[in-house]
């Protein structure tokens, strides 16, 4: 059985929610008081300046990824399309998006399809672009060329199933590609450092282990449900965010080789095997997925939380509270993803099959946001 343990820092809220990636709720109890002074704090809390509409009418898009001249790639998980949202001719003309290819090899089932995607730091000399998809036997991480034909499979035997299928695709800052991998709604294979589920990957541009990874393995981290946030600030940190089960989301800083405890402790555990999460949060005001650092201000995106929640970053690991931004305003938000004018890109998810009540829709969706932060 999962032990629940006292978060580090949390959002207050009256109930809690349990979740799969953020559905079918059970109540559970009330949360306790933090423990005291566990982070320095960073500048004043960061909020959200502005909002724009950039684009609508996309259907649950999931992730995006910016080619070298600016235009963006956006991956839908259910339709299978890679979609190019550009701006279009003339001054203040509205962005577009057009349909570029569909992957035929995603097979879109519960949480799974058409997921992740990064664009290599190689790309003027590769013109490659690496996506993470689900089939009718795994996950998958594949590399492809805009314009050619079926994605080339690099990483194949990520355990798939109705839901916690991960599925963030990042380059790292030492230009190595980075993925994040769900249990596949079986804890033991977390804790399994042979099995490719519940973990952080880092590999190279062929899908091999990256040198320096601490079991010479694809694995780079372990004892994770399911990450989807995956984002460096500018001391080389890594945060993610994971989906709980049945009390705490966490944001995690991730390091080599350590475990994050999955499915022996949720949240924060009295036990020195496993890493404390820096920040919990209550299920129900969270289940946060896509994430990214814009400047020193961390940004989750949040489903069932429908909200953003941000921190501001400093040095020595010092930060701020979280803060709670456009809640429910905007509806299920799927991804946060800086764009290359350090804006901010906030993808909504009401098309994903989970907008019930209490969900805010709105006839354009789904929607691409563009957001500044400011003090």
């Amino acid at each position: 059985m999962t032990r629940t343990r006292y978060p580090l820092i949390i959002l207050l809220g009256l109930s809690l929610v349990a979740c799969t990636e953020d559905g079918n709720p059970s109540t559970v109890g009330s949360q306790p008081p933090p423990p005291p002074g566990v982070t320095a704090q960073a500048s004043a809390p960061p909020k959200v300046a502005s909002v724009d509409v950039l684009a609508k009418g996309l259907r649950a898009p999931w992730a995006v990824a910016w080619l070298p001249d600016g235009t963006a790639l956006v991956t839908e998980r259910d339709t299978k399309r890679i979609m190019r949202v550009a701006q279009g001719t003339g001054h203040d003309a509205p962005f577009t998006a057009s349909q570029v290819a569909v992957i035929d090899d995603a097979d879109p089932h519960g949480e799974g399809g058409l997921m992740g995607i990064a664009v290599s730091p190689n790309y003027a000399q590769d013109q490659l672009i690496f996506l993470y998809y689900t089939t009718a036997n795994d996950n998958r991480i594949a590399r492809w060329r805009l314009g050619g034909g079926q994605p080339e499979p690099i990483v194949t035997g990520i355990p798939a199933a109705g839901n916690h299928n991960g599925g963030r695709l990042a380059i790292g800052p030492d230009k190595f590609l980075y993925a994040s991998t769900g249990d596949a709604g079986s804890g033991r294979r977390a804790q399994d450092l042979k099995d490719l589920g519940g973990k952080v990957l880092r590999m190279t541009l062929d899908g091999k282990p990256a040198p320096g990874n601490p079991f010479n393995t694809l694995v780079w981290s372990y004892g994770h449900r399911n990450v989807q946030g995956l984002a460096w600030d500018r001391w080389g940190k890594l945060w993610a965010t994971e989906f709980g089960t049945n009390t705490w989301d966490e944001f995690n800083v991730i390091e080599p080789g350590k475990n994050y405890g999955w499915p022996n402790v949720e949240g924060a555990g009295n036990d020195n095997r496993f890493v404390n999460p820096l920040f919990t949060f209550p299920t129900g005001e969270s289940s946060c997925s896509g994430a990214t650092i814009a400047g020193d201000t961390f940004i989750a995106a949040c489903l069932r939380g429908q909200r953003l929640i941000l921190v501001g970053l400093g040095p020595d690991g010092a930060t701020s509270q979280p803060v709670q931004q456009l809640i429910k305003e905007y509806g299920r938000l799927r991804a946060a993803v800086t764009a290359p004018d350090n804006s901010v890109w906030v993808l909504t998810n009401n098309h994903d099959g989970r907008c019930n009540s209490g969900c805010t829709k709105h006839p354009d969706d789904d929607r691409i946001l563009k957001i500044t932060v400011g003090d």
